[in-house]
């Protein structure tokens, strides 16, 4: 998968998750969770657009860390309406398996990012 397949799934994530909350029962529980899903899962698609437009190496390495933490974020509202049943199920749970997807591979690519530098200083 190259940056530009990455960029159109995580955008795909973020409107799902848009659309998730829209559909949401309006109540102040659920205005503040989906506020804050919303925040971190549409978050993850335009960090990732800025980490692809990174200036140095070092600049990547911080950003991606930056779409990691939002990734998780995500992750975390999404276990949160998981185990309260609160949405649609089939859509949670899609949700909350992109999102655990998408930390993999920014975990991962942030982890092989600082190898490389290390390597590099060597």
């Amino acid at each position: 998968m190259d940056k530009h397949d990455l960029e159109k799934r995580t955008k795909q994530f973020a409107l799902r998750v848009i659309r998730f909350v829209a559909s949401l029962p309006k109540n102040s529980m659920t205005n503040v969770m989906g506020y804050q899903l919303v925040k971190a899962g549409t978050s993850v698609g335009a960090n990732y657009r800025e980490t692809n437009r990174a200036e140095s190496h070092n600049d990547f390495i911080h950003k991606i860390g930056i779409v990691e933490k939002e990734a998780s974020e995500s992750q975390y509202w999404l276990e949160l309406f998981d185990e309260a049943g609160i949405g649609d199920v089939q859509e949670r749970r899609w949700l909350l398996q992109e999102s655990g997807e998408l930390l993999a591979i920014f975990t991962a690519s942030g982890k092989t990012a600082k190898a490389n530098r290390d390597a590099q200083r060597r």
